[in-house]
């Protein structure tokens, strides 16, 4: 993806948001990281271009998907919760553009996926909002989806 000149956002940690922001920060494109000023910081890591720190969750949530063209989502912890709902919601009540929103990691995901069907189940959402997310288990799988999507 940074071959071709597309930006990356990531919340400017450690683990898979550093390799991400590596990526791009070696590649042709330009890392951005999307910090969160919290009692404990977090490490924010050295590839990046550019650091943009916010105070609430809210208004660095609006910055990660105001532009994006994909959102793609490892396996972590409450943020990423948070994160994924915030782009799901978004995209099933069409209040951003559609894009895709993959899953890297099926297994870790299953538990969650496992709970949206409960959903379907239960009628409290719509089956077509589950063809909103891509789950995949490798970075070819991932780098296809984003292509394809944006016409690369």
């Amino acid at each position: 993806m940074s071959d071709a000149g597309y930006n990356v956002f990531t919340g400017a940690g450690p683990g898979i948001m550093e390799a991400t922001s590596k990526g791009a920060y070696e590649g042709k494109s330009k890392s951005i990281g999307l910090n969160i000023d919290l009692p404990r910081e977090q490490y924010t890591n050295p590839y990046l271009d550019e650091v943009i720190t916010f105070e609430y969750f809210f208004s660095r949530k609006v910055m990660l998907v105001k532009n994006a063209s994909a959102c793609v989502c490892f396996p972590g912890g409450y943020g990423t919760a948070d994160e994924l709902m915030e782009v799901l919601t978004l995209l099933q009540t069409q209040k951003m553009k559609p894009i895709p929103l993959i899953l890297y990691g099926s297994s870790f995901w299953k538990p969650l996926l496992l709970w949206f069907e409960t959903l379907v189940d239960k009628g409290y959402v719509n089956r077509e909002h589950l063809e909103l997310i891509k789950v995949v288990d490798s970075s070819d799988e991932t780098v296809s989806i984003v292509k394809e999507s944006i016409c690369l």
